[in-house]
């Protein structure tokens, strides 16, 4: 009986390009080899430009196979790796996500002291320098929450969020991706701190003069703590035509007069 190559099972999608299967992958390197070089030939044939190619962790020996067959790395991830091959000279693809995106709050009391804290893990030439506490959105999390839960994850206060004030954008930070980092308005729910004592050296609510006045505070930090003073900044609001909350957030201008 003749043996005939099959086209491995894929979609097409808005790029004009072919979305391979994962579960159209087989665990063996000489069928999965034949199939992909034929599969490649039928793609060029029909006019499609582009192939993207997502190659699970469990059959990670096809990667090799594919490197060799001309497809380049797109992005990887724990699950597994996607790669892209071009049927046609500069075909287009979006690329891959090229930022972090981190929050920090400015937390202020009635009594005008700024909730900071020191970070246990710094530069060992540098003594104790108070920060505003923050860090890193997870996945699939918006900005209001994120804020809300890396100031009591590090500090154990309670707080309310009120708005966006600034933000700053820069390059080459971690594995040599560019980062975004928003500062948030939060008002406090409660004052008593718990620190978490795995990242946090140290926690207080401190004077805001002397944090502003302080040496061992960075003038970025400063800046950002007397615009989140001195500007309502932008509150979260609906928007019409987005209403999947859970999908979408948007920041509006605080209305002066409010």
């Amino acid at each position: 009986m003749h043996n005939r190559t099959e086209i491995l099972r894929s979609t097409t999608n808005a790029f004009g390009g072919v979305v391979v299967s994962p579960m159209a992958l087989t665990d063996c390197a000489e069928p999965f080899d034949r199939r992909l070089e034929y599969s490649l030939e039928s793609w060029r044939s029909a006019g499609h430009n582009l192939v993207w190619l997502e190659i699970p962790a469990s059959k990670a020996s096809l990667i090799a196979i594919a490197v060799e067959s001309g497809f380049i790395f797109h992005h990887a991830d724990e699950s597994g790796v996607m790669m892209t091959y071009q049927l046609v000279d500069n075909a287009y693809f979006p690329p891959y996500a090229t930022h972090y995106i981190g929050v920090g709050g400015v937390v202020l009391n009635q009594a005008e002291s700024l909730l900071v804290v020191s970070e246990r893990y710094r530069r060992r030439d540098r003594g104790p320098s108070y920060k505003l506490p923050g860090g890193a959105l997870h996945p699939d999390e918006h900005l209001v929450n994120g804020v809300i839960r890396e100031v009591r994850e590090e500090t154990g206060v309670q707080t309310k969020f009120e708005s966006v004030v600034c933000f700053r954008h820069w390059h080459d930070y971690r594995f040599g991706k560019s980062d975004i980092y928003f500062v948030c308005r939060l008002s406090p729910l409660s004052e008593s701190i718990s620190r978490q004592v795995e990242e946090i050296d140290e926690c207080l609510w401190m004077p805001v003069r002397e944090y502003l006045a302080a040496d061992n505070v960075s003038p970025f930090n400063k800046r950002i703590v007397r615009a989140a003073m001195d500007s309502k900044g932008m509150e979260s609001a609906s928007m019409e035509g987005y209403d999947d909350r859970s999908r979408f957030e948007f920041f509006v201008p605080v209305d002066p007069t409010s």
